[in-house]
């Protein structure tokens, strides 16, 4: 019987395909993920090549794989880039329901940019849940009002109103800044990003001692935000320098003494050598549109 406790509470130098196979069905609470947008980026190795064939079927993949695994109040929340979340959404959409589509306004600074279209300047993000009853703690994320805002509501019919006190709702347009090189809590990765985001996900869709799950954990964000927020977590990051990234990582925060952080260390790379030579994720996306073309 496939158990968890092994696996809470760490990020596992592997492939996110297998990795997620080990996982029992029904045992996360949260599923949190910025794959590969497939831009070319350099991860330190080619998973954000792919062609968009192959890139969609290798996030049909993951996707078929992630779902069972959610409890039947859990959500996911998805990181894409314009160019290919019609695509995914709408497949997305028919395994859970979707609640929203959130924009991330990454507050880029108005310079340079193309000359033939709109500088793009936004992340989609998917918010999907697997039931009506998906776990939402609306309370733990309000936006406080200012106080010339209350002040402007003292009138005797909003006396007492709790919205008034506890804040507003979040909207679905997140105007956060990306993380530029002078931010403190930027760390060796292309696309980090920013703890105010993932935590703020956290806090709303996973319950106190609950676990979240990152696939594709690249600089960690996902385990740090849910170790100071007391969630427990699982992840897979498939290049062991990233590994160490987030090790790091944990071990400021208090997450890892530096004994275990060695221990970990060593086996990252110990586990890294004996696994090159196995199919990648991306192989088996591949091999998996070669074998659909040649259905066709």
């Amino acid at each position: 019987m496939k158990s968890l406790d092994k696996m809470l509470n760490r990020v596992l130098n592997e492939d996110a395909l297998p990795g997620i196979g080990k996982l029992p069905d029904g045992s996360l609470d949260l599923v949190v993920t910025d794959p590969p947008y497939c831009l070319g980026k350099d991860y330190g190795n080619d998973s954000d090549k792919l062609d968009p064939e192959a890139y969609l079927e290798w996030s049909k993949l993951w996707i078929d794989a992630v779902i069972p695994k959610l409890k039947t109040t859990g959500s996911l929340y998805v990181f894409l880039t314009w160019r290919y979340s019609p695509e995914i959404f709408c497949y997305l959409k028919k395994r859970l329901i979707m609640l929203n589509e959130i924009i991330w306004d990454r507050k880029v600074p108005s310079m340079g940019g193309s000359t033939r279209r709109y500088s793009s300047v936004h992340d989609n993000i998917g918010f999907f849940a697997k039931a009506k009853d998906h776990y939402f703690d609306i309370d733990s994320i309000r936006i406080p009002y200012d106080e010339e805002t209350k002040k402007a509501r003292s009138r005797s019919i909003f006396v007492g109103k709790k919205w008034l006190e506890v804040g507003y709702n979040p909207k679905d347009v997140w105007s956060v800044s990306r993380l530029h090189a002078i931010h403190a809590e930027r760390v060796e990765h292309p696309t980090q990003k920013p703890l105010e985001i993932i935590e703020r996900m956290i806090k709303a869709s996973c319950p106190p001692g609950g676990v979240v799950f990152d696939p594709f954990m690249g600089s960690g964000t996902t385990a740090l935000a849910a170790y100071r927020l007391k969630r427990n977590f699982i992840g897979f990051e498939i290049n062991p320098n990233y590994c160490h990234v987030i090790q790091e990582r944990l071990r400021e925060e208090g997450s890892l003494t530096l004994e275990d952080a060695s221990a970990l260390a060593a086996t990252s790379d110990k586990d890294s050598k004996s696994k090159s030579k196995q199919p990648t994720l991306f192989e088996h996306a591949l091999a998996a549109a070669g074998k659909r073309a040649e259905s066709v």
